[in-house]
């Protein structure tokens, strides 16, 4: 089982949607992800946001239950968005997959993605005793 770590000997989370730390069990399996981005069957990048972020989202869950896992198991996740898009469309949709549960998070503004086309990419680190 993970457990949250927000001491009160330091600032709350900024947004109630992530914690400061968590914690992982010992001999837990451990889980990277490669920073998806939002693309159809065919690899080609689909049009908005939050096409984009269901798009991402559908195949961490993917990922995730291939190996056994769920959102649940999510332990830090590192999104990454490119300048002038709306953040807050992105948190909504983030917020539709993880439910209640509030991974170390961290979400970076960038000038651009690998592609022009790439408006949101986002990576997990997953762990299940």
């Amino acid at each position: 089982m993970l457990k949250i770590h927000n001491p009160t000997s330091i600032a709350p989370p900024l947004l109630p949607t992530y914690s400061n730390g968590i914690e992982v069990p010992p001999n837990a399996r451990w889980l990277h992800t490669a920073g998806l981005v939002g693309v159809d069957m065919e690899g080609k990048p689909v049009a908005g946001l939050e096409r984009q972020a269901e798009l991402i989202w559908e195949g961490l869950i993917a990922i995730l239950e291939s190996a056994g896992m769920s959102v649940t198991d999510i332990v830090k996740m590192n999104a990454f968005v490119v300048q002038g898009q709306d953040a807050r469309a992105y948190g909504a949709i983030r917020k539709r997959y993880l439910g209640d549960h509030k991974p170390a998070s961290t979400m970076i503004y960038v000038p651009a993605l690998v592609s022009p086309d790439f408006l949101l990419e986002v990576e997990v680190i997953a762990a299940k005793a």
